[in-house]
């Protein structure tokens, strides 16, 4: 049996599958948030009941908030930023009393969708995620990809291309930047952008319902939105020209993301064809917490 465990900012979320992907039970809870050692405790008591309730052991693969630098294995990269130099893996390890396999949570939504999700077949996966924050994972043959600096994806923070006149200098982030893709292009980005022109504060559902009904500023925010998307994924497409853009997190629930977002990439990016296919996480919100469990599986 195969246990993944999803630590987000705000569910901690276990699964407990069969080797060929089959799910047995799934156990979810809200995440103690600027509690570390609380979260790793509940941690602890997710994968005592899965496998309490399934009368089975399994291998355990965690996903985390961030990465674990190298060398030193401390938390990094971070918006949960109560896990920042902590050593994640070293804990958790005394906690479950097991060995255990810790990857960032984005890398485990790529490997998800790689082997049996919308990325299946393709042998690059760009898996973008577009939450409260952004982040991606990268796939190469159904595996996420790690670099010397454990820093692949992280498309995030770096700075939203071609920024006009008023986008300059740019919003603060919590990494201490200022102008990081996740301030102009998160659902949470998206939500503020209507706050700012209204007083209000909407949800990006509730956001887009007004566009359908013919709110001309909801739309004019949206295609804002959407143009800041294309911008940040052209620079991924110019570089790294994935097999696959497959897209994740709350806003990957809009519909006109899959009719809008191609359109505006293809005008943004370097080639004169833009033959990339986007798709929608076979998996949703919980593709992140399967790509744990297959931390364990066998090549």
């Amino acid at each position: 049996m195969l246990i993944g465990i999803d630590w987000g900012g705000t569910k901690i979320e276990g699964v407990a599958m069969e080797p060929d992907g089959r799910e047995l039970l799934r156990l979810r809870r809200d995440t103690p948030r600027h509690d570390y050692d609380a979260c790793l405790r509940l941690v602890a008591e997710v994968v005592a009941g899965l496998e309490a309730e399934t009368g089975r052991k399994g291998s355990l693969g965690i996903g985390i908030p961030g990465s674990l630098e190298p060398r030193s294995r401390l938390g990094k990269g971070a918006s949960s930023t109560w896990i920042l130099g902590k050593p994640v893996e070293a804990d958790l390890r005394a906690v479950l009393g097991r060995e255990i396999r810790v990857e960032n949570d984005a890398d485990c939504f790529a490997a998800s969708e790689a082997v049996d999700g919308a990325g299946q077949g393709h042998n690059v996966v760009f898996a973008v995620i577009l939450g409260s924050g952004i982040g991606a994972g990268i796939a190469v043959g159904g595996r996420a990809h790690h670099g010397p600096n454990n820093s692949g994806g992280e498309w995030g923070h770096n700075p939203l291309p071609f920024p006009d006149i008023t986008e300059l200098p740019g919003r603060p982030c919590y990494c201490g930047r200022h102008g990081c893709l996740e301030t102009w292009a998160s659902g949470r980005a998206f939500e503020a952008e209507y706050e700012r022109h209204t007083g209000r504060e909407l949800k990006a559902a509730e956001i887009m319902a007004q566009k359908r009904a013919g709110d001309r500023l909801s739309g004019l925010l949206w295609d804002r939105y959407v143009d800041r998307v294309a911008r940040g994924l052209a620079t991924v497409v110019n570089t790294l020209d994935p097999d696959i853009l497959v897209m994740g997190g709350g806003m990957s629930n809009v519909d006109e993301l899959y009719t809008d977002l191609p359109p505006a990439l293809a005008k943004r990016t370097f080639s004169t064809v833009f033959h990339t296919p986007i798709r929608r996480a076979a998996h949703g919100d919980s593709s992140g917490v399967r790509g744990a469990a297959w931390l364990w599986r066998e090549t």
